[in-house]
């Protein structure tokens, strides 16, 4: 069970994940993402930009870990610092998570069809991987959903 504390900071660091997908371009899906360091830090913002950049593997969490291996300069292992997002993670991004070391996830909305720390796969908790970070998602779950419905609302 998360204590009042924890869920309270991870509230927090999923607002800041609000703000960053509000500033997603134009027509791409408004993920945000960050990643903290092992104090809390802020080392890297990402959205989205799979449209905009032409780029199938601009997903926000891609695009924010290699910003924080980039800034905190361990070349990629990212042990001890936590990857904060506004949707749950898909295949790619989970596992981008896993191979960068990541310690820990905190997601926001639940995603049934692509999910995979949890709902569809859950690709970060495999027990055959030699790296399994710990994953706290449903976070300020409505909130994060209510974005994504209004962006998907507005393109039909």
């Amino acid at each position: 069970m998360t204590s009042p504390a924890r869920r309270a900071a991870d509230e927090a660091v999923i607002r800041r994940a609000l703000e960053v997908a509000a500033g997603t371009p134009v027509g791409d899906v408004p993920v945000g993402a960050l990643v903290l360091g092992p104090d809390g830090r802020e080392l890297a913002v990402a959205t989205n930009r799979r449209e905009v950049d032409g780029d199938p593997f601009a997903h926000a969490e891609v695009l924010a870990l290699r910003e924080a291996a980039r800034v905190l300069g361990d070349g990629w292992r990212l042990e001890d610092c936590t990857l904060v997002v506004t949707l749950e993670p898909c295949t790619m991004c989970a596992g981008a998570a896993v191979a960068s070391r990541i310690g820990h996830i905190v997601f926001g909305a639940w995603e049934p069809r692509t999910g995979a720390c949890g709902s569809l796969w859950d690709v970060v908790r495999d027990r055959r991987l030699v790296h399994r970070p710990e994953v706290r998602g449903g976070i300020l779950e409505a909130e994060c959903a209510t974005v994504l419905e209004e962006f998907f609302r507005a393109r039909r």
